[in-house]
């Protein structure tokens, strides 16, 4: 098998699933990889296993370079079972590894495997002698389960980060500078935008334990392996933790009978005659990780829909239950939508963006169909929103 050597001793034996294109929810069109790393030194040691139905291909990996029954430690960065389904099959072959992991690790392990391994928990400030190398821990609680770590090879001077700074793409080659730079920096920040904006704070603390370490290498548990770029993502993360935004609108609507989706094109018109970059999505027809991507760096969000039984359509108000579980921060947010004999969309959308830590303005409505005079409404709405955005940076 075409095994990745990243640094002297030092492999991938990964996994790369080409085929799925969900992630609990998250749409993952380019597909997703299970990074896994091997350490050869005096000690053996695997960073990582894979999601279960690549473990055969994960130990047939290890087994070109070593047995897998030398290996001296399996470091759980983060129990998920797509980092750690694999373990129990590694274990049956490395019946005398230890398992490296925080106390968090070991808790959520045991209730996910049922299997009183040989632990070893760690804490901040601990390492591994490995040899040539020592293995250095990071407890990175809640980015983005209170298990998380992350795992810094001294001498090579690689940082195994899990989650952080990956991205759900596949490809042949496992290097930033070997892809894409622009694709990759988009599925970056597609997955930040989806698993770790709401710890947004939380980011920003990492970065600065991170500071002073000197970094040859990042490599994560989803995507590529940074090495070229690693001032790109860092700068980028320190931005997304920050709420950096610009001056950027998503509208985001769905329509029943069409008099929604003519107010949505018409502020969308307004907005950028401000100036203003705006993105337009009908939800039912967009995914909603993409919305999610797009909002990272805007400024606002403008939600649109129809009045169905009092409330937005049910695709609306999905995407109100995702806003408020990631908790996008620094935000401006408003509604607008047709109605038919009596309203309540507007009311619920606007709970909703609160709910979910917007800044709430005011809303539009519209009765039926609308018509001309409505519809220049619509556009100075939009024409009102965009000056609002442009002022809020200030």
């Amino acid at each position: 098998m075409n095994n990745i050597k990243l640094a002297p001793g030092v492999y991938y034996v990964g996994a790369v699933d080409w085929n799925t294109r969900d992630f609990h929810g998250y749409g993952t069109p380019r597909g997703v990889t299970y990074n896994s790393y091997l350490i050869v030194d005096e000690k053996i040691c695997l960073i990582d296993t894979v999601k279960y139905p690549f473990a055969g291909e994960l130990l047939e990996r290890i087994s070109q370079i070593v047995d897998p029954a030398k290996i001296d430690y399996v470091v759980v960065n983060h129990v998920e079972p797509d980092h750690s389904s694999a373990l129990p099959m590694v274990m049956e072959k490395a019946v005398n590894a230890k398992v490296i992991l925080t106390e968090a690790g070991k808790a959520e392990t045991l209730k996910h495997y049922h299997k009183n391994y040989d632990f070893q928990v760690v804490k901040e400030g601990d390492s591994l002698d490995l040899g040539a190398n020592k293995l250095h821990f990071i407890p990175l609680p809640m980015l983005h389960w209170p298990d998380s770590m992350a795992s810094y090879l001294d001498g090579e001077e690689i940082l195994f980060s899990n989650d952080a700074f990956g991205q759900h793409i596949c490809t042949t080659k496992r290097f930033d500078d070997e892809n894409d730079l622009h694709d990759i920096l988009y599925e970056a920040a597609k997955y930040y935008a989806n698993i770790l904006m709401p710890f947004g704070k939380l980011v920003t603390k990492a970065l600065g334990k991170l500071a002073q370490t000197p970094i040859k290498m990042i490599a994560p548990s989803h995507g590529i392996v940074w090495r070229s770029h690693i001032p790109d993502i860092l700068h980028k993360y320190e931005q997304w933790g920050s709420s950096y935004a610009t001056d950027k609108v998503v509208v985001a609507y769905d329509t029943m009978w069409g008099s929604t989706e003519k107010m949505a094109r018409r502020i969308l018109d307004g907005i950028a005659a401000a100036g203003v970059d705006a993105k337009l999505f009908k939800v039912s027809a967009a995914d909603r990780s993409e919305i999610l991507m797009e909002l990272l760096e805007a400024r606002a969000i403008l939600v649109g829909s129809s009045t169905q039984n009092n409330g937005p359509l049910p695709t609306v108000g999905a995407l109100l239950t995702y806003l408020k579980g990631l908790r996008p921060a620094g935000k401006l947010g408003a509604s607008f939508g047709a109605y038919g004999w009596g309203g309540g969309a507007q009311k619920v959308i606007d709970e909703g963006l609160a709910g979910a830590g917007f800044a709430v303005d005011s809303s539009l409505a519209l009765k039926w169909i609308p018509d001309q005079a409505e519809l220049d409404q619509c556009f100075e709405y939009g024409l009102e929103f965009g000056k609002k955005v442009l002022a809020a940076k200030k």
